[in-house]
Formats: C-alpha cells, structure tokens, sequence
C-alpha cells in the first residue's frame, strides 16, 4: 500500500471530492492511504513541503503562481475545483445583478487566507468592462470577522465561499447577487502542487491519488445532496446541513467537480488577473506552473483499458 501526506490550506466543503474519495475507499481502492491535514495559518503548508512532513500541498494556484521563479521552486500537477466557488452577496436580492452596480460601493474581500477572493472578483469586474479601481476593497481580514461587520452595518457587498454565502441567505442576512460558478467561468481555483524536486520521486502515487480522484468527481456526479449528508456531518458537525447541502447542490450543479485535469486557457487567464492585480511580476503561463505528466499517465493507462 502506498502513502500520500497532504498539507491543505483549509477544510472546505470545496475538496469534497478527495473526502468523498477517502469516504467511500476509493484510495484503498487504488492501493493508496491518504493522510490529509489542514494548516492554520496555512501558509503552514509551505512548511511542510520544505521539512517532508507533507508530500503535497492543496490550496490556490496563486501560490505557486506567485512563487515562479521566485524563492521557492514549486510545480502544480492536477486540481479539485475546475471553477471559483465564491459568490458576492449583497443586503437586497439582485436577480439581474450587473457588475456596474458595484461603482462607487464598498466591497468586503477576506483576505486572512489568501488574496483570491479579491483578485477574482476584481478580473470579473475588470472583464465586465468596470474599473476596478471605481470600488472600495476593504481586505485582508478573516471571512467571519467581515462576515459580523458587514452584519452590523459595514459595506455594500461581500465577498465569501459558498457556504458562507447559503448561511448568511438562510439567516436573511444577505443574498447571492453573483455565484461565481455561473457567472465566473472556468478556473483552477484550488489545486495540488508539490516541491519541484519531488515530483519524479512521487509521481507513482500521485498517479494512483488523481485516478481516484477523478473516480469519486464521476461518482459525485450520479449522487444526490442528501447521499451526501452524513459525510459533510462528519466534517462539519457544527454547520447546518442546509447550508451545507445548500452550498454542495450549487457546486454539484456547476462544473466545479468536472476533471482533476487543469485546463490551459483557464489557467492563463487567472495568472493574466493575477498580473493585472500585480500580484506577479510576470504572469506565468500554463506550461510554466502546471506538469502534465501526471495525468497523461492516468489518460493513457485509460486508454489502454479501453481498448
């Protein structure tokens, strides 16, 4: 049996795909144990991926985009999410909600666990024809210290994950102007990476790790919100499962959970936001960040069986 240690950047409702995989014994199944932790803060897993304490590492592409040729030499080899699950929730419903309205408005944009939330929403607003530059970001705090704020008074609109988002509807608190999964097209949101120097060394178990979890994504897709119910108490016991199934039926809808597979023009276009935010210096193109191997080696072993 092999072994695979994960470093995750959170425990979001996101990477149910590899939990649902460890659920239901895929991994087992594919002569793999995972053991997979979060980091708080998470740029703990940077740590681990220094010290061997993690073999991999899941978070934003951001990440390594931002270290390209930069101080750490970090290669992205496959995704769990082929699309942003994040949404703008505003205190009135918008059904017709254009990103124009933003012009002049104060946007909350948590930023404790990284700038995504931010920088995205900015390149859809940009992409719209908007000046991002016409809206007040109020960044790098916690999701639930600006969740309370926004609750009390403070800004326009908020930028949160889906959960949230279900949670703060649920509570007549705010509403779902934009879902970023419809409105926001197809991006590596979160993705799996690893130090550069190991990926030959690993490569046989990632193998193994993304062809079950490309089996348990085309599982997923044959479920329903409430097969799914006991495994999200598992993991969140204290959410509602109304929110969670709330938020889970939205990405199950979408094309979050399509293909651990990273698509290049996707990938090209968030590094294009990125460079525009100045987040990178250069924005490094696909086949600079992101190693094939991997799952053309899971592609072609598909390929032959299929014969």
């Amino acid at each position: 049996m092999l072994h695979l240690n994960i470093s995750a950047t959170a425990h979001a409702l996101n990477y149910l795909p590899q939990y649902y995989a460890d659920y239901t014994g895929l991994f087992a199944d594919h002569e793999l144990t995972v053991n997979a932790s979060a980091r708080d803060p998470w740029t703990g897993v940077l740590d681990d991926l220094d010290s061997g304490a993690a073999d991999i590492a899941l978070g934003g592409l951001w990440v390594p985009a931002m270290y390209h040729a930069g101080p750490r030499d970090l290669t992205v080899f496959a995704q769990v999410n082929h699309q942003f699950p994040k949404a703008l929730v505003m205190r009135e419903p918008r059904p017709d909600f254009q990103w124009e309205e933003l012009t002049g408005k104060t946007v909350l944009a948590p930023g404790i666990g990284g700038s995504a939330p931010y920088a995205f929403t900015a390149g859809l607003i940009r992409e719209a024809g908007v000046d991002p530059g016409s809206v007040t970001f109020l960044r790098d705090l916690s999701t639930p210290m600006y969740v309370e704020m926004f609750e009390a008074g403070l800004g326009d609109a908020i930028v949160t994950d889906l959960v949230t988002a279900e949670a703060m509807q649920h509570n007549g608190t705010g509403f779902i102007a934009a879902d970023y999964t419809e409105v926001g097209g197809l991006g590596p949101n979160s993705v799996y990476y690893c130090r550069t120097d190991r990926l030959e060394e690993l490569s046989v178990r990632l193998v193994h790790f993304i062809s079950a979890l490309r089996d348990s994504m085309q599982l997923l897709k044959s479920v329903g919100v409430a097969e799914l119910a006991p495994l999200m108490r598992v993991h969140w016991p204290t959410t509602r499962i109304e929110t969670l199934s709330g938020a889970c039926e939205r990405m199950l809808l979408s094309r979050t959970w399509d293909t651990p597979i990273i698509d290049a023009d996707a990938t090209d276009r968030w590094t294009r936001i990125l460079h525009a935010e100045r987040m990178v210096q250069v924005a490094p193109r696909f086949t600079e960040l992101v190693d094939t191997a991997v799952v053309d080696r899971l592609t072609s072993q598909t390929a032959a069986l299929s014969r």
